[in-house]
């Protein structure tokens, strides 16, 4: 990890507690951070983490990553890095993309339906872009419901972007989506939020050009199967997951603030 991405980090991590007794000494915050994207580079399993790396146990680091989701760390970097990116002209606020990718989960969680017999995980994420393609906001939920049901909360969960004078931004003027978001209802709604919906129709035929913008979120969702850890869900605890999505967010997005540099 480097130290300019380290910088940027240690301000937003909570203070540890104070130690109550005696014993070994903590493990230092880079460190487990390091072992933290480790385990989410290489899909690892905690458990063989490997400790002579000095990341520290498995077990520590999980609970770092917890704690630290816990307090907002990654959400609160995520909009840091957004703002910037406005601030240079970055973000494209006249259409965003939505869609959704499934992987399967290795154990059941919370929200998994108690129905089948196997469990699959969805991650949705809408994206303002410019011509990167930069992530606003992903979530997690179980795989055996409407990619429309997670819209409209998916899109209450996009930050206010500051970064130039006047009031912060968080809906674009345009939605693109698939067919899987086709539904009158979800289209007014969005109306209601002066939100323009372009989004395809059942039972028409292909070829309606909406790939022209819609690319860049299936880009996106690959670079986030670029991370191993993400392409199988090992996690039972939502929160854990989810914070392994939000981390990657941010590593993505601060990709393309490196790159403006």
């Amino acid at each position: 990890m480097s130290d300019e991405l380290w910088s940027l980090i240690l301000p937003l991590l909570p203070k540890p507690p104070p130690k109550q007794v005696e014993g070994r000494p903590r493990v230092p915050d880079r460190q487990a951070l390091c072992g933290i994207l480790f385990v989410l580079h290489t899909g690892i399993q905690w458990e063989y983490l490997p400790q002579e790396l000095g990341f520290g146990s498995g077990m520590t680091c999980w609970r770092r990553l917890a704690a630290w989701n816990e307090t907002g760390v990654w959400d609160q970097l995520h909009q840091l890095l957004l703002n910037k990116l406005r601030s240079k002209n970055q973000l494209d606020w006249s259409r965003a993309v939505i869609d959704s990718s499934h992987v399967r989960a290795a154990r059941r969680g919370p929200k998994a339906d108690p129905a089948r017999s196997t469990a699959h995980g969805r991650q949705q994420a809408p994206r303002p872009h410019r011509r990167a393609g930069h992530p606003a906001r992903s979530v997690a939920d179980r795989g055996n419901r409407n990619d429309v049901t997670q819209l409209l909360p998916l899109l209450d969960k996009i930050p206010a972007v500051a970064g130039v004078v006047g009031r912060p931004r968080r809906r674009p003027d345009m939605l693109f989506a698939d067919r899987g978001y086709d539904h009158d209802k979800y289209r007014r709604l969005l109306r209601q939020r002066g939100i323009r919906p372009v989004i395809a129709e059942r039972g028409q035929p292909h070829g309606t050009g909406l790939g022209t913008f819609r690319w860049v979120v299936e880009r996106t969702i690959s670079w986030l199967h670029g991370f191993r850890r993400l392409r199988t869900r090992w996690e039972r605890r939502d929160d854990i997951h989810e914070a392994f999505l939000g981390l990657t967010v941010y590593l993505i997005t601060h990709r393309h603030v490196q790159r403006l540099c």
